[in-house]
């Protein structure tokens, strides 16, 4: 299914001079661009009225579906200037089956994946002056929302898909630094049969108590355990998790209870690229605190969207704390990420055909 799109530039548009005032320093979410695109959907019509517009506000009613049984999924995806001036974006395939997979599971209409990637393509192409140079990029965020209005129990006739964009800058300033990592015993994120592998809303308000949890325990993040036994590590509260060994090889939680990320999948196909053994299989908070003593442990890393990786230099708990390898960034994931950014900005081959050029 393939949807045309109206396009309407901003009859307000920002001014150079105030783009690149805000371009300095954008951080991460906090400016915006001045277009959205937006596409309907009701049970009689189907997805209509695929549209690029001015950024605004929706007129939304109190008895709006997605404000009180939270039918809201979302995805995160950049778009990159390569050097020669041309725009990259990384896998966005991978990120419209995911939001489909998503709709399927929150019982939503599902967004044909063709209709996903043209709403990316044609806001990054009127927004496109909105991405930074640099190790900056423009972070896409495609949602949609629930929007019949009603108070029964029951799936949404009528949702809203939309995309907005903001410009970042380089996650980390200075190069990605070691994270220190707590470890929730009191709070879950996702049990079998639940929505861990769905990128909703709901999901990642779950998380917030863990996380401020971790702040006060002085950590930056939290990984959470399963929701069964408490053991097992599963992921961070919204990034994947890598362990590499002494033999060369690299482990990761398996799929099923926790977000099958896009960075994640990436990784573990460039690992393998070079005869890296990638094993996915449960490994104990109890396991990660004995090899990292024993030294069998050299890395621990958490990748996503955003950060891309970010190395683990400190794991805290209840049960007190632990180093991994001396605290300090290492070789395994910082290779991974060299590779991993040199494609998205085009500075070298893209043996996977992740990349598709925004004209």
């Amino acid at each position: 299914m393939t949807l045309k799109f109206d396009i309407q530039p901003s009859p307000n548009p920002t001014s150079d001079k105030d783009r690149a005032a805000k371009l300095v320093d954008p951080g991460f979410g906090r400016v915006f661009t001045d277009h959205m695109a937006i596409v309907r959907y009701s049970q009689g019509k189907g997805w209509h009225s695929a549209r690029v517009e001015a950024r605004a506000n929706f007129p939304l009613d109190p008895a709006g579906a997605v404000l009180h049984y939270a039918q809201e999924i979302f995805e995160g995806l950049k778009a990159y200037r390569r050097d020669d001036g041309g725009v990259n974006l990384f896998r966005p395939d991978a990120n419209a089956r995911r939001f489909h997979d998503s709709a399927e599971r929150m019982a939503m209409a599902p967004l044909p994946e063709e209709v996903f990637i043209e709403a990316v393509e044609q806001l990054v192409r009127i927004d496109r002056a909105w991405i930074p140079g640099g190790e900056g990029s423009l972070y896409l965020r495609p949602f949609m929302i629930a929007s019949e209005v009603f108070l029964g129990v029951k799936p949404s006739a009528e949702y809203i898909f939309s995309v907005i964009a903001s410009p970042v800058g380089s996650y980390f300033k200075g190069g990605p630094a070691p994270v220190s990592i707590w470890v929730s015993e009191n709070y879950t994120r996702a049990a079998i049969g639940g929505t861990g592998a769905v990128k909703c809303g709901g999901n990642y308000a779950a998380s917030l108590r863990a996380q401020a949890e971790a702040i006060e325990r002085g950590c930056d993040q939290v990984v959470f355990l399963d929701a069964v036994e408490r053991r097992y590590i599963e992921e961070l509260g919204g990034m994947n998790i890598f362990f590499a060994f002494d033999d060369g090889s690299l482990l990761t939680p398996p799929l099923g209870t926790i977000l099958p990320g896009i960075t994640r999948d990436s990784i573990i196909a460039l690992a393998k690229d070079t005869g890296t053994r990638v094993r996915e299989e449960p490994y104990t908070i109890q396991q990660w605190r004995a090899d990292a003593a024993s030294g069998k442990l050299k890395e621990a890393f958490a990748c996503g969207t955003a950060a891309v990786i970010s190395p683990i230099g400190k794991v805290c708990s209840a049960s007190g704390d632990f180093q991994i390898s001396g605290g300090v960034a290492g070789p395994v994931a910082m290779g991974l990420r060299k590779k991993l950014v040199d494609i998205q900005y085009g500075r070298t081959n893209d043996p996977h055909n992740w990349i598709r050029n925004v004209a």
